[in-house]
């Protein structure tokens, strides 16, 4: 190859890069962009209300759909009825280890939004007690992982109990008609039903819960990477107004989600809005996890866990929520 050609390829490969990064800053807003809102999300619900992602793209028409569970949230995504998915961590890596092409770009809430929930006459007292029992739990949620890792720890395996697949808000309702012994609860049902029902927490661990995230998959964060800017940039409004207003927020979360203002503040009291920024302890938190997923066979064999969260996370869109 003479030099002529090789610094040719060199230009012509420089000028390709440059061109690309002006396609990138130019990108266009997308006629459509595609959320969703969850009552698990207080932050999404300020975010719907305010319309701040509308202010922000104000030639593109935004469309939400309401997400009753991390499992819902990410089938949407994964079939493109989102664009923008609210889920617990742990549940997005469990639906990337299995194969979907998925990036999580924002946290929106650290919360103990999960425990596992009993009647309040219930004779239980320790998990252990749950032995040949049954429990409600929605599969593919963070109430779900919580819940074999509670069995875990008490000595038990999930085949011990019998795990009754109910979607949240049907999960509460069993346990309350005594159809099951036990429910994977989920805020803002699982302080519904301590406050209504007088329901008792059996087992809670802070530890044993994960963040919450907004996901996208990696076709739209490499064709859309501006949009996804504006909508974190949106979130963050969200974010921002709900630490600065907490009695507003409980309102606007009790209104959205028909239950008591006093249910609402139960579930605000366990959330933690403070910090948008994936931390090296959020990181280690699912790391924890990942031995169950595995043992549980919930990942497909020879599934390296820790690699799929590493392959999860995109630092790069972190870097945007610290230019906010």
């Amino acid at each position: 190859m003479t030099r002529t050609l090789f610094f040719s390829m060199v230009s012509a490969c420089a000028l390709a890069l440059v061109v690309h990064a002006k396609a990138q800053a130019a990108e266009a807003p997308p006629a459509e962009v595609h959320l969703d809102y969850a009552y698990y999300s207080p932050v999404s619900l300020v975010l719907k209300h305010f319309g701040f992602l509308e202010k922000a793209l104000p030639h593109t028409q935004v469309g939400w759909v309401l997400s009753q569970g991390s499992n819902r949230s990410l089938e949407y995504l994964n079939s493109g009825g989102v664009d923008f998915a609210s889920s617990a961590s742990l549940a997005a890596v469990l639906s990337r280890a299995n194969g979907a092409p998925i990036k999580s770009v924002y946290v929106y809430s650290r919360a103990e939004w999960t425990a596992l929930v009993v009647r309040k006459d219930s004779p239980y007292q320790r998990v252990a007690d749950l032995k040949g029992k049954k429990i409600a739990a929605t599969k593919g949620t963070d109430p779900y992982l919580f819940t074999l890792r509670a069995l875990q720890q008490a000595g038990l395996k999930k085949d011990d109990v019998e795990l009754v697949h109910l979607q949240h808000p049907d999960g509460r309702v069993a346990l309350e008609k005594g159809d099951v012994d036990a429910w994977a609860g989920l805020d803002p049902h699982m302080a519904a039903s301590q406050v209504q029902a007088g329901s008792r927490l059996l087992y809670r661990n802070r530890d044993f819960n994960s963040y919450g995230v907004v996901s996208v998959t990696e076709r739209y964060a490499k064709d859309h990477p501006g949009t996804i800017k504006a909508v974190i940039g949106a979130y963050e409004q969200a974010r921002q107004w709900s630490v600065a207003h907490p009695q507003e927020l409980a309102q606007l979360l009790a209104t959205e989600s028909g239950l008591p203002l006093d249910v609402a503040k139960l579930q605000l009291s366990r959330t933690d809005l403070a910090s948008p920024r994936l931390t090296a302890q959020d990181v280690a938190a699912s790391k924890a996890a990942a031995p169950i997923l595995v043992s549980e066979e919930l990942v497909r064999r020879g599934t390296d866990v820790n690699q799929v969260i590493d392959q999860l996370i995109d630092p790069g869109f972190d870097q945007t929520v610290a230019r906010q």
